[in-house]
């Protein structure tokens, strides 16, 4: 019976943490598609992603949403990582693909969600760029809190440090270069000029900025390991919850 009542406990938990996640996540992709309404730059992570969706109307590439580019995207970095890893690739990590996933569906659900704005003055722009950046940077701050799954994005980063016996902030800051370079590159293949509104200013803002709101932010959400081991009560609050919603409305 002791033993059973674990399972369930930690089957609980392990829905409790990646809800958290999903969570955080949404948080993340929010700031996304903010930082790309605000035509000053997009982050680093969806910049190729960005250019390759508005080359597909002009060009070969398949009319694909920032999104869907992005699935694509993360799936390579997983395979780049069992290329790079091979035996010591962890098969847990394959759910980097399903975390991929999300991640490119929430972006193009939170771009629907933002498709109201409308930034046409520099303060405007300014304002969402900034309130992208500090958006996803809370985002990415709970979700290093989860514990969960990497995403792609940083597994790749991993790989790279763990072979080239290089700092993790350092490769990372490697990589996304490259990817911004591969933006720009993309760019003028497509359009044959620099799409400042998809590499910008505000790209090179993000660069920094996100970094130290993640600092920031992580620094004061130490209540947050409370909130993931809530789990064991949850299902119990939830339905007292259900009952009195039910109670009341009759």
């Amino acid at each position: 019976m002791k033993n059973s009542q674990t399972i369930k406990q930690r089957i609980l938990s392990f829905l409790w943490q990646h809800f958290l996640l999903l969570l955080s996540l949404n948080l993340m992709t929010l700031g996304v598609a903010l930082c790309v309404r605000s035509n000053l730059g997009s982050s680093v992570i969806s910049s190729l992603p960005y250019v390759m969706s508005l080359a597909g109307p002009i060009s070969i590439m398949p009319e694909w949403t920032i999104g869907t580019y992005t699935i694509i995207m993360n799936f390579i970095f997983v395979v780049l990582q069992i290329i790079i890893l091979r035996k010591d690739f962890d098969p847990f990590q394959l759910l980097q693909i399903l975390i991929g996933f999300v991640f490119g569906w929430l972006i193009d659900f939170n771009m629907w969600l933002t498709d109201f704005l409308q930034c046409t003055t520099i303060p405007a722009q300014v304002l969402t760029q900034l309130a992208g950046c500090t958006v996803m940077g809370i985002g990415i701050a709970f979700e290093i809190k989860c514990g969960s799954l990497t995403m792609p994005g940083e597994g790749i980063s991993i790989a790279v440090s763990q072979v080239s016996k290089k700092p993790f902030p350092k490769v990372k800051i490697i990589i996304d270069t490259i990817l911004v370079m591969l933006a720009v590159t993309a760019s003028y293949i497509f359009f044959g000029k620099w799409l400042w509104n998809v590499v910008g200013v505000g790209t090179m803002f993000a660069m920094v900025y996100v970094g130290l709101v993640v600092k920031f932010v992580s620094a004061r959400i130490k209540w947050f390991d409370r909130v993931l081991s809530y789990i064991p009560g949850f299902r119990r609050y939830l339905f007292g919850l259900l009952r009195l919603i039910a109670k009341d409305g009759k």
